[in-house]
């Protein structure tokens, strides 16, 4: 585990402090962003993406709410 000095000394190491501040992060928070994105899209666990479910959980939604309302 981390302590506090050694977690401070590596974020002062991140270059950019003067021009971006606390901006200078961003860019890797974007890239693991996109990251967390190409594995939801393109990483099946079985036979299913993130996304598979999703649109399959959706249409299971969207099939109720049509037998509820008839």
């Amino acid at each position: 585990m981390f302590t506090r000095a050694q977690v401070r000394r590596i974020l002062q190491r991140v270059p950019g402090k003067q021009r971006f501040g606390i901006y200078r992060f961003l860019p890797f928070f974007f890239v693991l962003g996109g990251t967390m994105e190409w594995i939801m899209i393109k990483v099946r666990v079985g036979q299913e993406t993130f996304y598979d479910v999703y649109r399959r959980k959706a249409s299971e939604r969207q099939y109720q709410r049509r037998l509820e309302d008839e």
